[in-house]
């Protein structure tokens, strides 16, 4: 069974954007995975094809409603689909490379692009959508949100990127930073390859990698080294 991932949003010409392009898109054309984008407008009922209202209690924006959203999450998502859905949103738990890992092994996902203000939460709360955050900051909208989101989970999709060693020494991959990468010409503006990379060694390849790793995280993340909280 591969990926399948279905997008709720108002701009579903967006998809597959840059989803379809390099080996993402040789994976798509080869069916381990696919997506299919749904027009939210769709679901509307007024003529106008109306999805959203003034929030309650006051405030600026709108608000997508419940009543739409929900048809259109029924209608991709039937009673029996086990994917999980997901409303990209900056107050939702970060993405990790661990959350990537375990969608990227399971049926696909069905994901929510919100837009304005946010999501009516009773929507949220009976359609049991788990909330994700790239990163803290605000979008206009989670289409690009849910490109990011996907771009992490497909790579990860056996023999989209090759073997399983492709990404073995990644970031994240065992809870710390990669370690820097060269390639030829030895001398760029000066500048050496370290003689240890180019010295057959593969043990002290190795260990300087590690080394470096362990390095960069301590500088740059070194949130990854703590222990976890109890």
């Amino acid at each position: 069974m591969s990926f399948s991932a279905s997008i709720i949003t108002l701009f579903p010409e967006l998809f597959p954007g840059p989803l379809g392009a390099s080996v993402l898109g040789r994976g798509l054309a080869d069916g381990l995975w696919s997506i299919n984008a749904t027009q939210l407008r769709d679901f509307a009922t007024d003529r106008h094809h109306t999805v959203d209202d003034t929030p309650s209690g006051g405030g600026a924006g709108m608000v997508l409603k419940p009543d739409i959203l929900a048809r259109a999450i029924d209608s991709v998502s039937p009673p029996g689909d086990s994917r999980p859905r997901i409303l990209m949103s900056p107050r939702g738990k970060p993405l990790t490379q661990h959350r990537a890992r375990q969608l990227a092994l399971g049926p696909g996902a069905v994901i929510v692009c919100g837009r304005f203000e946010g999501i009516d939460q009773r929507v949220i709360d009976a359609r049991a959508l788990e909330e994700i955050s790239i990163g803290d900051y605000v979008l206009a909208g989670g289409e690009v949100a849910a490109m990011v989101l996907l771009e992490a989970i497909v790579r990860l999709i056996p023999g989209v990127l090759g073997g399983a060693e492709s990404h073995a020494d990644e970031s994240f991959e065992n809870g710390q930073l990669e370690y820097p990468q060269y390639t030829r010409p030895q001398n760029f503006e000066g500048l050496e390859i370290p003689p240890v990379l180019t010295s057959g060694d593969h043990g002290k390849i190795a260990k300087w990698r590690a080394a470096q790793s362990l390095e960069l995280t301590r500088a740059r993340r070194p949130d990854l080294l703590a222990p976890p909280k109890p």
